[in-house]
């Protein structure tokens, strides 16, 4: 199961709810991988790679690879590298994604990180696809290539414009290009508990019909702590009321996926 997460506005999160729910996957015994298809590769960073690193086993480096008329050279199921953490492995970005983007656009590749997913279905038991801010070629080729969506949301009015727009472009794209992408819900990040404008922000959303996951993930110095350290918070402060959180929102998104699957 491939599960991208996206907001076409920036500063919103994506990155840690991507690494800190690939890491409680890991830790429950499933086998994980994050792809990073942000080329400020913020996924990358907080599981220890440097992206401006030489590195030959990027997402950059497989999707070159994929696109070309030759065979390619490295297969594909050696792209995913280890991290520190258990079943917890990663496809990095890379600076080079930049000048990429242009050929696989006018090449039409838009499927091809759906066709690298699919080869690697049998390895991995759950991915977390990490996006750019914006609805560019690699946005667009993660949600092709996803089974589910969640959109992070930081309660301000900017965020809430960004949502409406998400939720148009969302439309517009499972009718073209991927009926099978479902909307799992938004994930409230960065929630200020001791003001009320993010609650009237919250039920102005809930009034227009999305859906709102719980628990709220609190606003926490600990979460820049742990991007420092490059430490994932369950790994970070297990006990922390943050990591709790998020603990609790794995749990029920894979609940609602358990109750899906025995439909």
């Amino acid at each position: 199961m491939r599960r991208i997460i996206f907001n076409q506005k920036g500063g919103v999160g994506k990155s840690s709810i991507t690494v800190n729910l690939a890491a409680i996957s890991a830790a429950k015994g499933y086998k994980t991988l994050v792809v990073d298809l942000d080329v400020q590769g913020n996924s990358s960073a907080y599981l220890g790679i440097d992206i401006n690193q030489p590195n030959d086993k990027t997402i950059a480096e497989l999707l070159n690879q994929t696109a070309s008329w030759f065979a390619m050279s490295t297969p594909v199921r050696d792209y995913p590298q280890a991290t520190a953490y258990d079943n917890l492995f990663i496809i990095p970005s890379s600076p080079k994604l930049d000048k990429l983007e242009v050929e696989l656009e006018r090449r039409y590749k838009i499927y091809k990180l759906r066709e690298v997913l699919d080869t690697l279905a049998a390895d991995f038991d759950r991915v977390y696809i990490d996006t750019p801010p914006n609805l560019n070629f690699y946005t667009k080729a993660g949600l092709i290539a996803a089974h589910k969506l969640l959109i992070p949301f930081d309660c301000d009015s900017f965020s809430q414009q960004a949502l409406i727009k998400v939720m148009d472009n969302l439309a517009e794209l499972r009718d073209d290009h991927n009926r099978d992408l479902a909307l799992e819900g938004i994930v409230v990040n960065m929630f200020n508990t001791q003001a009320k404008f993010p609650r009237q922000i919250i039920d102005e959303i809930k009034t227009l019909g999305f859906p709102i996951l719980e628990p709220y993930l609190a606003q926490s110095i600990k979460m820049k702590e742990s991007h420092y350290q490059q430490c994932p918070m369950l790994y970070f402060d297990p006990k922390h009321k943050l990591t709790q959180q998020f603990i609790a929102l794995y749990d029920g998104i894979e609940a609602a996926v358990t109750v899906e699957n025995k439909a």
